[in-house]
Protein backbone atom coordinates (compact mmCIF):
# COMPACT_ATOMS: atom_id res chain seq x y z
CA UNK A 1 0.00 0.00 0.00
CA UNK A 2 1.44 3.51 -0.87
CA UNK A 3 1.30 6.24 1.55
CA UNK A 4 0.56 10.02 0.37
CA UNK A 5 0.68 12.67 3.10
CA UNK A 6 -2.80 15.00 3.16
CA UNK A 7 -1.33 18.21 3.67
CA UNK A 8 0.24 22.06 1.88
CA UNK A 9 2.96 21.78 4.91
CA UNK A 10 5.92 22.08 3.09
CA UNK A 11 7.66 21.55 6.45
CA UNK A 12 5.89 18.28 7.08
CA UNK A 13 6.34 17.18 3.94
CA UNK A 14 9.72 17.21 3.95
CA UNK A 15 10.05 15.34 6.91
CA UNK A 16 7.83 13.01 6.11
CA UNK A 17 9.63 12.47 2.72
CA UNK A 18 13.06 12.07 5.13
CA UNK A 19 11.86 8.65 6.75
CA UNK A 20 11.41 6.97 3.05
CA UNK A 21 8.12 5.75 3.57
CA UNK A 22 6.32 9.00 1.50
CA UNK A 23 4.90 7.90 -1.45
CA UNK A 24 3.04 11.24 -2.58
CA UNK A 25 1.12 13.92 -1.31
CA UNK A 26 -2.11 15.18 -1.82
CA UNK A 27 -3.43 18.66 -1.45
CA UNK A 28 -6.75 20.22 -1.74
CA UNK A 29 -7.99 24.30 -1.64
CA UNK A 30 -8.76 23.97 1.92
CA UNK A 31 -4.83 22.95 2.54
CA UNK A 32 -3.61 25.21 0.23
CA UNK A 33 -5.33 28.47 1.82
CA UNK A 34 -3.71 26.88 5.59
CA UNK A 35 -0.61 26.87 4.21
CA UNK A 36 -0.70 30.68 3.71
CA UNK A 37 1.70 29.96 0.60
CA UNK A 38 0.95 31.02 -2.99
CA UNK A 39 -0.24 27.88 -4.84
CA UNK A 40 2.31 26.90 -8.11
CA UNK A 41 5.22 27.69 -6.33
CA UNK A 42 4.40 25.86 -3.55
CA UNK A 43 3.69 22.78 -5.65
CA UNK A 44 6.98 23.42 -7.49
CA UNK A 45 8.52 23.17 -4.42
CA UNK A 46 6.12 19.84 -2.90
CA UNK A 47 7.41 18.38 -5.99
CA UNK A 48 11.22 18.93 -5.51
CA UNK A 49 10.68 17.05 -2.35
CA UNK A 50 8.81 14.03 -3.27
CA UNK A 51 8.83 12.07 -6.06
CA UNK A 52 5.42 10.52 -6.49
CA UNK A 53 2.34 11.77 -7.45
CA UNK A 54 1.79 15.25 -6.08
CA UNK A 55 -2.09 16.34 -6.41
CA UNK A 56 -2.63 19.72 -7.52
CA UNK A 57 -6.55 20.47 -7.60
CA UNK A 58 -8.21 22.97 -10.41
CA UNK A 59 -10.13 26.16 -8.61
CA UNK A 60 -12.84 26.26 -11.30
CA UNK A 61 -15.62 24.25 -12.31
CA UNK A 62 -16.45 24.79 -15.90
CA UNK A 63 -14.89 22.35 -18.44
CA UNK A 64 -13.07 24.97 -20.83
CA UNK A 65 -11.44 26.27 -17.69
CA UNK A 66 -10.93 23.71 -15.66
CA UNK A 67 -9.04 22.53 -18.90
CA UNK A 68 -6.79 25.00 -18.82
CA UNK A 69 -6.13 25.22 -15.35
CA UNK A 70 -5.10 21.17 -15.51
CA UNK A 71 -2.88 21.96 -18.06
CA UNK A 72 -1.41 24.71 -16.52
CA UNK A 73 -0.61 22.49 -13.79
CA UNK A 74 0.69 19.60 -15.27
CA UNK A 75 3.26 21.74 -16.59
CA UNK A 76 4.27 22.35 -13.12
CA UNK A 77 6.51 18.77 -13.25
CA UNK A 78 6.06 15.39 -14.32
CA UNK A 79 4.89 13.96 -10.84
CA UNK A 80 2.14 16.49 -11.22
CA UNK A 81 -1.45 14.80 -10.68
CA UNK A 82 -4.15 17.01 -11.55
CA UNK A 83 -7.02 17.02 -9.36
CA UNK A 84 -10.50 17.22 -10.54
CA UNK A 85 -14.03 16.84 -8.93
CA UNK A 86 -16.29 14.26 -9.90
CA UNK A 87 -18.90 15.84 -11.97
CA UNK A 88 -19.99 15.86 -15.53
CA UNK A 89 -17.17 18.81 -16.42
CA UNK A 90 -14.67 17.39 -14.06
CA UNK A 91 -14.38 13.82 -15.97
CA UNK A 92 -14.49 15.53 -19.68
CA UNK A 93 -11.23 16.92 -18.21
CA UNK A 94 -10.11 14.04 -16.94
CA UNK A 95 -10.46 11.88 -20.15
CA UNK A 96 -8.97 15.04 -22.19
CA UNK A 97 -6.04 15.04 -19.88
CA UNK A 98 -5.57 11.69 -19.41
CA UNK A 99 -5.60 10.75 -23.02
CA UNK A 100 -2.59 13.58 -22.95
CA UNK A 101 -0.66 11.02 -20.46
CA UNK A 102 -1.26 13.65 -17.34
CA UNK A 103 -2.12 11.82 -14.30
CA UNK A 104 -5.67 12.86 -12.78
CA UNK A 105 -6.86 12.29 -9.61
CA UNK A 106 -10.97 12.46 -9.53
CA UNK A 107 -11.73 13.56 -6.44
CA UNK A 108 -14.83 14.30 -4.04
CA UNK A 109 -16.44 10.37 -4.72
CA UNK A 110 -19.18 8.93 -2.53
CA UNK A 111 -20.34 5.73 -4.49
CA UNK A 112 -19.69 3.39 -6.42
CA UNK A 113 -21.46 4.52 -9.51
CA UNK A 114 -18.95 7.45 -9.32
CA UNK A 115 -15.74 5.36 -9.12
CA UNK A 116 -16.75 3.54 -12.23
CA UNK A 117 -17.26 6.73 -14.08
CA UNK A 118 -13.90 7.94 -13.23
CA UNK A 119 -12.18 4.33 -14.02
CA UNK A 120 -13.81 4.85 -17.22
CA UNK A 121 -12.48 8.25 -18.02
CA UNK A 122 -9.01 7.15 -17.36
CA UNK A 123 -8.27 8.90 -14.30
CA UNK A 124 -5.20 7.87 -12.62
CA UNK A 125 -6.34 7.83 -8.97
CA UNK A 126 -9.84 7.64 -7.55
CA UNK A 127 -10.67 9.60 -3.80
CA UNK A 128 -13.48 8.27 -1.96
CA UNK A 129 -14.04 10.12 1.10
CA UNK A 130 -14.63 7.64 3.98
CA UNK A 131 -14.28 10.37 7.32
CA UNK A 132 -17.32 12.37 4.96
CA UNK A 133 -19.27 9.13 4.70
CA UNK A 134 -18.71 8.15 8.32
CA UNK A 135 -19.88 11.55 9.73
CA UNK A 136 -23.56 11.31 8.46
CA UNK A 137 -24.13 7.67 9.68
CA UNK A 138 -22.94 5.96 6.45
CA UNK A 139 -20.01 3.25 5.78
CA UNK A 140 -17.19 4.76 4.09
CA UNK A 141 -15.18 1.44 4.22
CA UNK A 142 -17.84 -0.24 2.91
CA UNK A 143 -17.60 1.98 -0.07
CA UNK A 144 -14.07 1.36 -0.50
CA UNK A 145 -14.53 -2.54 -0.67
CA UNK A 146 -17.53 -1.94 -3.15
CA UNK A 147 -14.71 0.08 -5.39
CA UNK A 148 -11.45 -2.41 -5.19
CA UNK A 149 -14.01 -5.40 -5.83
CA UNK A 150 -15.60 -3.39 -8.77
CA UNK A 151 -12.37 -2.78 -10.26
CA UNK A 152 -11.01 -6.40 -9.98
CA UNK A 153 -13.29 -7.24 -12.44
CA UNK A 154 -12.13 -5.42 -15.36
CA UNK A 155 -8.35 -5.56 -15.82
CA UNK A 156 -8.70 -2.61 -18.24
CA UNK A 157 -9.25 -0.19 -15.23
CA UNK A 158 -6.12 0.91 -14.51
CA UNK A 159 -7.52 3.51 -11.67
CA UNK A 160 -5.88 3.07 -8.08
CA UNK A 161 -7.98 3.36 -4.96
CA UNK A 162 -6.95 6.44 -3.06
CA UNK A 163 -8.91 6.37 0.33
CA UNK A 164 -9.00 9.48 1.71
CA UNK A 165 -10.49 11.86 4.55
CA UNK A 166 -8.52 8.89 7.06
CA UNK A 167 -9.74 10.27 10.45
CA UNK A 168 -7.57 7.58 12.45
CA UNK A 169 -5.35 4.54 11.97
CA UNK A 170 -8.07 2.33 12.01
CA UNK A 171 -9.29 3.76 8.39
CA UNK A 172 -5.61 2.70 7.34
CA UNK A 173 -5.94 -0.40 8.53
CA UNK A 174 -9.11 -1.18 6.99
CA UNK A 175 -8.38 0.52 3.83
CA UNK A 176 -5.30 -2.10 3.49
CA UNK A 177 -6.81 -5.15 4.00
CA UNK A 178 -9.59 -4.63 1.56
CA UNK A 179 -6.34 -3.93 -0.54
CA UNK A 180 -7.07 -0.42 -1.51
CA UNK A 181 -4.12 0.79 -3.31
CA UNK A 182 -3.34 4.11 -1.88
CA UNK A 183 -4.48 6.31 1.57
CA UNK A 184 -3.69 9.61 1.85
CA UNK A 185 -3.25 10.95 5.35
CA UNK A 186 -3.17 14.20 7.79
CA UNK A 187 0.51 13.97 8.78
CA UNK A 188 -0.84 13.89 12.79
CA UNK A 189 -2.46 10.22 11.69
CA UNK A 190 0.62 9.59 9.98
CA UNK A 191 2.67 10.16 13.62
CA UNK A 192 0.12 8.18 15.47
CA UNK A 193 0.79 4.82 13.19
CA UNK A 194 4.10 4.46 14.80
CA UNK A 195 2.66 4.64 18.43
CA UNK A 196 1.98 1.75 20.60
CA UNK A 197 1.98 1.67 24.50
CA UNK A 198 3.98 -1.77 24.94
CA UNK A 199 6.82 -0.49 22.77
CA UNK A 200 7.51 2.73 24.85
CA UNK A 201 7.08 0.73 28.05
CA UNK A 202 9.48 -1.97 26.19
CA UNK A 203 12.05 1.08 25.25
CA UNK A 204 11.76 2.30 28.98
CA UNK A 205 12.96 -1.15 30.40
CA UNK A 206 15.47 -1.48 27.57
CA UNK A 207 17.10 1.84 27.97
CA UNK A 208 16.87 1.70 31.95
CA UNK A 209 18.72 -1.68 31.66
CA UNK A 210 21.26 -0.46 29.65
CA UNK A 211 21.71 1.90 32.31
CA UNK A 212 22.47 -0.05 34.78
CA UNK A 213 25.57 -1.24 33.11
CA UNK A 214 27.87 1.79 32.64
CA UNK A 215 28.67 1.10 28.97
CA UNK A 216 28.67 3.17 26.13
CA UNK A 217 28.38 1.70 22.55
CA UNK A 218 30.40 4.34 21.07
CA UNK A 219 33.02 4.25 23.09
CA UNK A 220 33.89 0.82 23.27
CA UNK A 221 37.13 -0.59 22.44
Amino acid sequence: MKFFVDTGDLAEITDLASTGLLDGVTTNPSLIAQSGKKFIPLIEDICKVVKGPVSAEVAATDYPTMLKEGQRLAKIAKNVAVKVPLTPDGLKVCKQLSDAGTMVNVTLCFSATQAILAAKAGAAFISPFVGRLDDIGQDGMGLIREIVQIYKQYPAFKTEVLVASVRHPVHLVEAAKLGAHVATIPPKVIRQLYSHPLTDKGLAAFVADWKKTGQSILDAA
